[in-house]
C-alpha cells in the first residue's frame, strides 16, 4: 500500500538563548592547562556551555541527548566533567575534545549531588530517590549502592585520607558511611528541618539548613581501626550502652564473622566505630541572611566558604590559622584585664568565652575561627562557585535567576575587602521568559521579546543582532520591509523600533489593559490590536515628519474600534481580508466582517478561553486552541466543527499553520509541540527538546524552520528535512518510547539470595542493558548451534573419510571460532552495563557461560574481563551453582585456572613497575632532573633560600 499523503519531519536545530540553566550548579573549569578561574560550566537545558569569563564567549558546548542536566562536577585533575541528569544518568566528558564514553545508569531520578575523591578514582552520586551510588571511574562500573535516607540527597563528600563518606539529605540527617563494610556507622540529628547543604575540612563539618544559622561540627579521629582492635571479636571487652540513634549496626559479613544485632561482635564492632571519629557540635555561625541555605560551596583547600540563600548577598567565610586566632584571643584577654583593673577587682579575670569564631580547640590542627565577608548585594541568585587563586585572591562565579553569570575578584588578604565585578555573561540570551517571537519575510531573522528587552537574531548564525531595551513585550511582528518592528506590551502600549539604529520611534497608547494580540492586515497597509479592554483596535501605517531629525518616519493611526462585552485573547485577519476572528475570554470565538465590522458567526464549544487561533492560507478552516487542552477545527463558511481533538496535557497556548498547507503546530505548557493535519485530524508528529512550558512558536514564511520559546530560558530552532514521515512508524517510535521510560522506572535488579539491605548493586535495568543481554543470548545460542552442526560435520565426514574442517564458513564473517564471537560480544558491552547486563541473564545460560570462561583463562584471553564476569556469576548464582553436580568440575577447573593466571599478571604488573621505577632512577643519575613532585619540593625550598638571602641584604645595607 503507497502512501496516500506524504508529510516531511521537522528535527531540532539547535539551542540559543540560555547562558546557564537555574537546576544545575556553575562550577569553575581548567582548559588546556589555562590559568585558574578563567572558564566555567554551566548547563544549558541538556547541553553543558562552557564560557570564556574573559572573552565573553562559548568555547565549548558538551552535547547531551533528551534530559535536563541536573548537576556538574569536575574531576580533580581537571581533564573530566561528570555531568548529571535529570532521568538518573551520569555521564563523563572530556574537557579535552568535548566527548564522553562513560555513561553511568543507576539512579532512578534527578541527580542531585557527585563528587569526586582525592584522586578522581571514585564517584559518588545522590539523587532524588534517596540512593548514594559509589562508581569506579577507572574501571567504568558501579561499586555498591547506598540506602538509608528517606528524602532527597542533597550533598556528598569523600573524606581525605579516609575511606569514609559523608552525605545529607532533605530528611533532616547527616550520615556518615564506612564504605569497607558499605554501611552507616553515625547519624547527625541536630537539625528540625532540612539540611540542605554542607562543607567539609579536614577536622571540621558545617552544615546549612531551612534557618539562618551554620552548624559547625568538630570532627576528630582518636584512634585507627588496628588488627589488635579486630582481634576483641574473639574476646570482647564489657561495653557501655550504645546509643542506637547514632550508629547503625552493619548487616553484611567482615573479618569471617557474621554480624547480627544481639550478638557481642556487634557491640564490639560498634565500639571499634565509634572510635573511627567522633563528630561534636562546636556551636553556630548565625548568617545575615535570615532565610534557608541554598548553596554553601568551599574551595579546593576548604579554606574559604561561601553560603547565600534566596536573598542578594552572598556572606564568605574565611578559615583563620590558629596563630591569628591566638592573637585574637590575647587581645580580647589584654582588653578584659583591662576593664578588670579599671572596675577594682583584686581577682584574675574569667576565660573570654567566646562565640565559634574566637574559641580554640585542643583536637588536632583544625583552624578553630571563622571570619566572614560579603559581596555586593546584587539579583538572586541561584549558584556559586568560588576558587582560590595565588595572592590570596578569591574568584567567585555566580549563576543568577535571570539567566546571567557574574564573576567577582575579592582579596581576602584585606581587612575591608571589596567585591569587584570581573566578568557578567548577558549578551547571548534574555533575562526573563520570551512570551513572543516573530519572522521576517527573507526568513533570516528572528525577533524574540521578553519583560525587558527584544532582541533580534541572526537564524543561520544564532548571533544576536540588535538588543533593544523595551516594555514587557506579549506580541509582536515585523513592518513589511522588516526595517522596522512593533511590540505590543503588557501595559497596553504600542512600541515601534527602528532596526537599523536599535532605536525606539514611537510608543502608542493603544489600549487601557494588556495588549494580547497582534496581526499584520493581509493588504500590508496596517495591523489590528486586541487588549483587554474589550476592544479591537484597527490602525493604518503613515509616514511622518520627524521633527528632530528631519527624515520621515513610520507610525500608526488609529482608524476603528470594535468594542466587545469581554477581554480579547487574539485577533486574527483571513488571508483573503474578508473576516476578522477574535477570541473573547468568555471561551468563544466572535468572527466579524473586515470592511464593516459586522457579526458574521460565533464558535462557540470549548469550556475554556481560546488563547490561540489561526486560520488558513485558503480562508476556509479555522483552528483554535484553548486553556481546556483541545483544539478544535471549525469551517469558516457555516461555522460547523469539523473536529474536536485532545492536544496536550495542558493548556495550549500557542497555535500557527504552515503557510501554503493545512498543517498546523500547536504548543503547550506540557513542553512540548504537535504537528497536526487540519484536514484528516491526525497528529503527525510531536517536538520534544524544551524541559519548561513553551509559551510561544512561529514558523518562518517558507515553513522551512520554527523557532519555539519556554519557560526554561532557551530558544530552539527546528528545521524541516526531506525525510518522509510514516505515521504507523512514529507512533511505534513513542510506544518504543513509552516502554523505555517505564523501564528506567522500574525497580533495581536483586541479587538472588540477598535481603534488602543498607547496601545494594550500583545499576539499575535499562533498555540498553536488556539489549546487550540479548545479544549475548544471541551469541550463545549461535554458538550451540555451530557446535551442533560441526558435531553433525563431523560425524559425516568421519563416515565419508574426509578431512574435517575446523572453521564453519558461516562464522568467517564473525571472526573465526564461536567462542570469539561470543567474547567479542561480551567485550562490546560497556563496562557501566556489564553487571547488569549478566544479572538480566537467565540461569539456562550460566553453565555455558561458566565452561567458556574456562577455556578463555587457560588461552589468556581478556583474563581481566573474563574473572570480572565470572565472580559475578559466581556471587549471584551462588547456591545453584554449588548444588550442580554437573558444574562443580568445572568450577575447580576454573578455581585452579583462575589462581593461575591472575598470579601470572600480578607477576607481570610488579615487573613492569619495578622495570618503570629502574627507569626512573636511571634517568634521574644521568640527567640529574628530579620529576614533578621532586622538583615541585626543590623549587619551593629554592625560593625560601633566596628569600632569606634577599632579607639579610637589605639588613646589611
Amino acid at each position: 500500500m503507497g502512501l496516500t499523503k506524504q508529510y516531511l519531519r521537522y528535527v531540532a536545530g539547535a539551542v540559543f538563548g540560555v547562558i546557564g540553566s537555574q537546576k544545575a550548579n556553575i562550577c569553575y573549569v581548567m582548559l588546556r592547562g589555562s590559568e585558574r578561574g578563567r572558564y566555567v560550566a554551566v548547563a544549558a537545558c541538556e547541553h553543558v556551555f562552557i564560557w570564556d569569563t574573559r572573552k565573553a564567549e562559548k568555547v565549548l558546548i558538551l552535547a547531551g541527548q533528551k534530559h535536563e542536566v541536573t548537576f556538574l562536577r569536575p574531576s580533580p585533575d581537571g581533564v573530566h566533567l561528570a555531568v548529571g541528569y535529570e532521568d538518573g544518568a551520569v555521564r563523563l566528558f572530556s574537557l579535552l575534545n568535548g566527548e564522553s564514553d562513560v555513561c553511568f545508569n543507576g539512579h532512578k531520578s534527578a541527580v542531585t549531588a557527585m563528587c569526586y575523591d582525592a584522586l578522581g578514582a571514585r564517584l559518588v552520586t545522590g539523587s532524588k530517590d534517596t540512593d548514594v551510588i559509589v562508581w569506579d571511574v577507572i574501571n567504568e562500573c558501579g561499586l555498591y549502592r547506598l540506602r538509608g535516607h528517606k528524602d532527597e540527597v542533597t550533598q556528598a563528600l569523600f573524606l581525605k585520607d579516609k575511606n569514609l563518606l559523608v552525605t545529607s539529605s532533605k530528611d533532616s540527617f547527616v550520615k556518615w558511611w564506612d564504605l569497607d563494610t558499605q554501611h552507616c556507622f553515625k547519624t547527625l540529628v541536630g537539625h528540625r528541618s532540612e539540611v540542605s547543604v554542607f562543607a567539609v575540612s579536614e577536622r571540621r563539618l558545617l552544615t546549612g539548613s531551612a534557618d539562618s544559622e551554620l552548624r559547625a561540627w568538630d570532627v576528630s579521629y582518636p584512634r585507627e581501626v588496628s588488627r589488635d582492635a579486630r582481634r576483641q571479636v574473639d574476646s570482647p571487652p564489657p561495653l557501655a550502652p550504645l546509643d542506637d540513634a547514632a550508629c547503625v549496626v552493619p548487616s553484611r559479613k567482615r573479618w569471617g564473622h557474621v554480624l547480627t544485632r544481639d550478638s557481642l561482635t556487634d557491640r564490639t564492632f560498634l565500639a571499634i566505630f565509634q572510635r573511627i571519629l567522633t563528630c561534636e557540635k562546636a556551636g553556630s555561625i548565625l548568617r545575615e541572611a535570615r532565610d534557608r541555605v541554598v548553596s554553601l560551596t568551599a574551595d579546593s583547600k576548604a579554606r574559604v566558604f561561601a553560603c547565600h540563600g534566596n536573598d542578594a548577598i552572598l556572606e564568605v567565610f574565611v578559615v583563620q590559622s590558629e596563630e591569628e586566632v591566638r592573637k585574637k584571643m590575647a587581645k580580647k584577654l589584654k582588653k578584659a584585664k583591662k576593664k578588670a583593673d579599671a572596675a577594682g577587682r583584686d581577682r584574675p579575670p574569667e576565660q573570654h568565652q567566646g562565640l565559634l569564631q574566637d574559641q580554640v580547640t585542643s583536637r588536632g590542627p583544625a583552624p578553630p575561627s571563622l571570619g566572614s565577608r560579603d559581596l555586593t548585594p546584587i539579583h538572586l541568585r541561584r549558584w556559586a562557585d568560588c576558587l582560590s587563586c595565588a595572592g590570596g585572591e578569591l574568584k567567585v562565579a555566580l549563576l543568577l535567576q535571570n539567566n546571567t553569570v557574574e564573576t567577582y575578584s575579592l582579596k581576602l588578604r584585606d581587612k575591608a575587602a571589596a567585591a569587584s565585578k570581573t566578568a557578567r555573561l548577558t549578551l547571548g540570551g534574555h533575562r526573563s521568559d520570551v512570551r513572543t517571537l516573530a519572522f521576517s519575510s527573507d526568513n533570516l531573522a528572528v525577533l524574540s521579546a521578553s519583560g525587558d528587552t527584544v532582541k533580534v537574531w541572526n537564524r543561520s548564525t544564532l548571533q544576536v543582532v540588535r538588543t533593544m531595551a523595551c516594555e514587557y513585550a506579549l506580541c509582536s511582528l515585523f513592518v513589511p520591509g522588516d526595517r522596522q518592528i512593533i511590540l505590543g506590551s503588557k501595559n497596553g502600549k504600542l512600541q515601534i523600533f527602528e532596526l537599523a539604529s536599535g532605536s525606539l520611534l514611537e510608543t502608542l497608547d493603544a489600549h487601557h489593559g494588556a495588549l494580547w494580540s497582534l496581526c499584520l492586515a493581509p493588504d500590508q497597509r496596517g495591523i489590528v490590536s486586541g487588549g483587554a479592554d474589550k476592544t479591537v483596535k484597527l490602525w493604518d501605517f503613515e509616514l511622518v515628519k520627524d521633527e528632530a531629525s528631519g527624515h520621515k518616519r513610520l507610525t500608526l493611526k488609529h482608524r476603528r474600534t470594535l468594542q466587545l462585552d469581554d477581554d480579547v485573547l487574539c485577533v486574527k485577519f483571513s488571508p483573503d481580508h474578508r473576516l476578522l476572528a477574535v477570541s473573547l475570554l468568555d471561551c468563544t470565538v466572535k468572527v466579524f466582517y473586515a470592511d464593516t465590522l459586522k457579526f458574521f458567526l460565533s464558535l462557540y464549544g470549548h469550556k475554556l478561553p481560546v488563547l490561540c487561533l489561526d486560520i488558513t492560507h485558503d480562508s476556509k478552516l479555522i483552528a483554535t486552541g484553548s486553556a481546556d487542552r483541545n483544539v478544535k477545527i471549525w469551517g469558516l463558511d457555516f461555522g460547523d466543527c469539523h473536529r474536536s481533538m485532545f492536544a496536550h496535557d495542558d493548556s495550549v497556548m500557542f497555535l500557527q499553520f504552515v503557510p501554503k498547507t493545512h498543517l498546523f503546530f500547536t504548543a503547550g505548557k506540557d513542553k512540548k509541540i504537535k504537528q497536526w493535519d487540519a484536514d484528516k485530524f491526525e497528529h503527525i508528529q510531536t517536538l520534544e527538546g524544551h524541559h519548561r512550558e513553551v509559551w510561544c512558536l512561529s514558523i518562518s514564511p517558507n515553513g522551512d524552520h520554527l523557532v519555539s520559546a519556554s519557560h526554561d530560558k532557551s530558544l530552539r530552532l527546528w528545521e524541516r528535512t526531506r525525510e518522509p514521515i510514516i505515521l504507523e512508524e512514529e507512533r511505534e517510535m513513542e510506544r518504543e518510547a513509552e516502554f523505555e521510560e517505564s523501564l528506567a522506572k522500574g525497580d533495581a535488579p536483586v541479587v538472588p539470595g540477598e535481603t534488602p539491605g543498607e547496601a545494594a548493586p550500583a545499576g539499575k535495568k535499562t533498555v540498553e542493558t536488556v539489549k546487550a543481554a540479548e545479544r549475548i543470548m544471541e551469541a550463545l545460542e549461535l554458538l550451540r548451534g555451530e557446535n551442533r552442526k560441526m558435531e553433525e560435520h563431523k560425524y559425516a565426514c568421519e563416515r565419508a573419510g574426509k578431512e574435517v574442517r575446523e572453521i564453519s564458513r558461516r562464522l568467517l564473517t564473525l571472526g573465526g571460532r564461536p567462542s570469539r564471537y561470543v567474547l567479542d560480544v561480551i567485550k562490546k558491552v560497556r563496562s557501566s552495563e556489564l553487571e547488569v547486563s549478566l544479572l538480566v541473564l537467565p540461569f539456562p545460560y550460566v553453565p555455558e557461560l561458566l565452561e567458556l570462561f574456562n577455556d578463555f583463562i587457560r588461552q589468556g584471553l581478556e583474563v581481566e574481563l573474563v574473572c570480572r564476569c565470572l565472580f559475578f556469576l559466581l556471587k549471584i548464582h551462588f547456591g545453584r551453582i554449588s548444588g550442580s553436580m554437573k558444574l562443580l568440575p568445572v568450577v575447580d577447573d576454573l578455581r585452579t585456572n583462575t589462581l593461575s593466571k591472575v598470579q601470572d599478571m600480578r607477576d607481570l604488573m610488579g615487573f613492569n613497575s619495578a622495570a618503570l621505577q629502574f627507569l626512573q632512577r636511571q634517568l634521574e643519575s644521568k640527567e640529574e632532573v628530579m620529576f614533578f613532585a621532586d622538583a615541585t619540593g626543590r623549587l619551593a625550598d629554592k625560593k625560601k633560600r633566596r628569600r632569606k638571602r634577599e632579607r639579610v641584604i637589605l639588613t646589611v645595607a
